[in-house]
């Protein structure tokens, strides 16, 4: 296994579905809607077994202060490999110079977004307003 990593917003329909579903969340039934999302994220990192993609990353950001990680998944198989942690990198890197870099954990999620240099808000809680069901 030799992972690759991307720069790129331009995924096909398929390898997201893939992605997104193999790790339960339900976007993944929208592959339509995730091609066009992720052309519109500020910043898109994505991690490559072959061609088969295995891990995903992308955020937005108000130009100058604030970034929000949105999306963070890898292939159930290929967690415990660092390719989150690669990915989150070149995330905060890429951001370095922001005043603030947010990401909305779920609870069992916290300690590997601790581990990446996230503190958890003890004043704040996360709020949707969604139809998605994951």
């Amino acid at each position: 296994m030799e992972i690759t990593y991307k720069d790129t917003h331009d995924f096909k329909e398929e390898d997201l579905k893939d992605l997104f579903l193999s790790v339960e969340w339900s976007s993944g039934h929208f592959p339509d809607k995730l091609v066009i999302a992720m052309k519109n994220f500020e910043t898109v990192y994505s991690a490559w077994d072959g061609d088969k993609l295995v891990g995903l990353v992308s955020a937005m950001d108000d130009g100058i202060m604030t970034a929000y990680v949105h999306y963070v998944l890898i292939r159930p198989e290929y967690q415990g490999k660092g390719i989150g942690k690669e990915l989150l990198k070149r995330t905060t890197d890429h951001y370095k110079d922001y005043l603030r870099i947010v990401v909305v954990s779920y609870n069992e999620e916290i300690e590997f977004y601790e581990a990446c240099g996230f503190e958890k808000a003890d004043d704040a809680s996360p709020m949707f307003i969604t139809e998605l069901w994951t």
